[in-house]
């Protein structure tokens, strides 16, 4: 979980930043539209002054002052992208890291789910504020300015202008009203098809042995086309408005040159100021184009900043943590209730006890007892409603999670290793881990000669998800990562699972490590090997203490049978008894 104490500031600084440089490129653009008058400016005094007067020097004079004035226009054009680019990096940078981290807490709340949609709201407002579609906005507030310059040639020119403006301007928000929807469903229903799609990769090789890929295409063809249906209706309603609002402006500039015409003919105006009156209408409605051809852009966007903005806004308040000494590993659970945001009801209830530095416990119990959701209370990625989970005597909630982690090592029941080197996940890719420190994590996992048999060693690239490795090699990688760094609280869910005899033999070698070194262990259980050298069981039932206590004095409630055969050396227990110690 992230602190979030300076969510407020954060969004703010990122707000400010933004709207800083923001204003810079809103100066240059003043100075951009006051130039983009150089072209009707230098008609004008072509047809009334240069014509009228046959003057090659006032010409010349015209053309090389119109140069430079294109020259910085072109100049002060570029800084403003420049700086509209940098608005939005900026933006990015500000809140990115806030926005990773909160992710990573919803996909807790969310029970494992990956929510990358804020991270990818993030990336679409950069992209927009870095796009062609912020200028216009930039530049509508121009449009006053030219429209006062074409009344300033003759008030019927601007009267038509005006008509124009007041035409383009109506179908633009009919664009908004007539999009937002499609728009809106467009977005959600693409979501929920790339979850589709995503939950399907993750579990190809499943599926495909179960021939399960026809049903599962279907399924996301059919999410896929709506989504596709919705962007296509948006697309077509914005193209159509898109396609008058351009005819409207062109034929708008020709209903000018057509007023300026009639009014040159009662000598009202000059031609120049006919062509130029031209011009500078098609100017300044260009803006209100723009804005209506990028209006999906900016609809997708503004759409993202809520969604952002309340994504953040919904973060979870805490005060800064005080840093608080590094723990021995005594822990204590009182009256624990646990229950997962996708849960109607606690799933575990009113667990308690209490282990020394250096005690083992094993979690035991049958499927869907709870055993998993504790572990996970345990090291926080789970939602504690009651109760307390205390390491070293303070509540772990207190712990600054980022300061407490190396101090935990945790195996999860799905081991997920990252795309990387062997080295590189067992270190937990700390930038700073010695190679010392690795080795000495694989070794305690009793993986380090398997390390050593891959192509490359430790510098084995095990690919996304660890899918180049076995799963047993996995599992033992896995190991060595929660061994990573001597961590004082160990918790391994079905360690096991995926473990030929040698692997349970390494584990057995690490457990005793582990209780050498006085780390506090919690091992969850389903063959009676991993509980072998455990000190205390705990056995739950519908999420409830049914036993807890030294093992053999558990076992001797519930699988008599089992004691004896736990007096030999552990990893070589018969699997016979396994459902008596489920």
């Amino acid at each position: 979980m992230s602190d979030t104490s300076n969510v407020p500031t954060k969004m703010t600084a990122a707000r400010d930043a933004t709207r800083r440089i923001l204003l810079q490129a809103g100066f240059f653009s003043l100075f951009v539209n006051i130039l983009m008058l150089t072209g009707p400016l230098y008609m004008l005094q072509i047809y009334d002054r240069v014509l009228s007067s046959s003057s090659i020097e006032t010409l010349v004079v015209l053309t090389i002052l119109t140069f430079a004035m294109f020259a910085a226009m072109g100049a002060l054009d570029f800084a403003r992208g420049a700086l509209l680019s940098r608005a939005g990096v900026e933006f990015e940078n500000q809140l990115k890291g806030l926005t990773f981290d909160f992710t990573m807490d919803a996909a807790h709340a969310g029970g494992g789910a990956i929510p990358d949609r804020p991270l990818r709201d993030l990336r679409q407002i950069r992209q927009f504020v870095a796009s062609p579609a912020m200028t216009a906005f930039f530049d509508a507030p121009v449009t006053p300015l030219f429209l006062l310059m074409v009344y300033l040639m003759h008030w019927v020119l601007g009267i038509v202008a005006t008509i124009g403006l007041i035409i383009l301007l109506v179908l633009a928000v009919v664009n908004e009203r007539w999009s937002r929807k499609a728009n809106e469903s467009a977005q959600q229903t693409s979501v929920e098809a790339d979850s589709m799609a995503g939950a399907a990769l993750r579990n190809a090789s499943a599926a495909d042995a179960m021939g399960m890929r026809r049903g599962l295409k279907e399924r996301w063809l059919e999410k896929s086309g709506g989504a596709v249906d919705f962007a296509v209706n948006a697309g077509d309603r914005i193209g159509g408005l898109t396609a008058i609002t351009k005819a409207t402006r062109l034929f708008l500039q020709s209903a000018i040159l057509g007023a300026g015409a009639y009014l040159a003919i009662l000598q009202e105006v000059t031609p120049g100021v006919m062509i130029a009156a031209s011009i500078i209408t098609g100017r300044a409605l260009a803006p209100i184009e723009t804005v209506t051809t990028q209006w999906r852009n900016f609809a997708l966007s503004w759409l993202a900043y809520k969604r952002l903005d309340k994504f953040v806004a919904v973060g979870v308040e805490r005060q800064t943590r005080t840093a608080l000494p590094d723990p021995n590993g005594e822990l204590e659970i009182d009256h624990l209730y646990v229950q997962p945001p996708t849960a109607k009801k606690p799933i575990v209830k009113n667990v308690s006890f209490q282990l020394e530095p250096g005690e083992a416990l094993g979690v035991i119990g049958p499927s869907a007892a709870g055993k998993s959701t504790l572990v996970r209370a345990l090291v926080g990625v789970e939602r504690v409603v009651a109760g307390e989970i205390r390491l070293d005597g303070g509540n772990i909630a207190h712990w600054d999670p980022n300061a407490l982690g190396p101090f935990v090592g945790y195996l999860p029941q799905e081991v997920e290793l990252f795309a990387g080197t062997a080295a590189q996940n067992i270190a937990r890719f700390t930038d700073d881990a010695s190679p010392e420190k690795i080795i000495a994590a694989a070794q305690a996992a009793g993986a380090h000669e398997m390390i050593l048999s891959m192509p490359d060693g430790y510098d084995t690239d095990i690919g996304e998800h660890g899918r180049r490795i076995s799963a047993g090699q996995k599992q033992r990688l896995g190991l060595a990562r929660a061994l990573f760094g001597d961590p004082v609280l160990v918790i391994l869910d079905e360690p096991n699972a995926n473990l030929d005899s040698d692997g349970d033999a390494a584990l057995a070698k690490a457990v005793q490590g582990l209780k050498q070194r006085k780390a506090t262990t919690i091992i969850v259980a389903h063959r009676p090997s991993a509980i072998a050298f455990v000190d205390k069981l705990l056995m739950l039932s519908n999420g409830e203490t049914r036993a807890f206590g030294p093992r053999d004095e558990v076992l001797k409630k519930i699988a008599p049978g089992l004691v004896s055969s736990f007096q030999g050396t552990g990893p070589q227990i018969r699997q016979g008894g396994a459902e008596n110690a489920n």
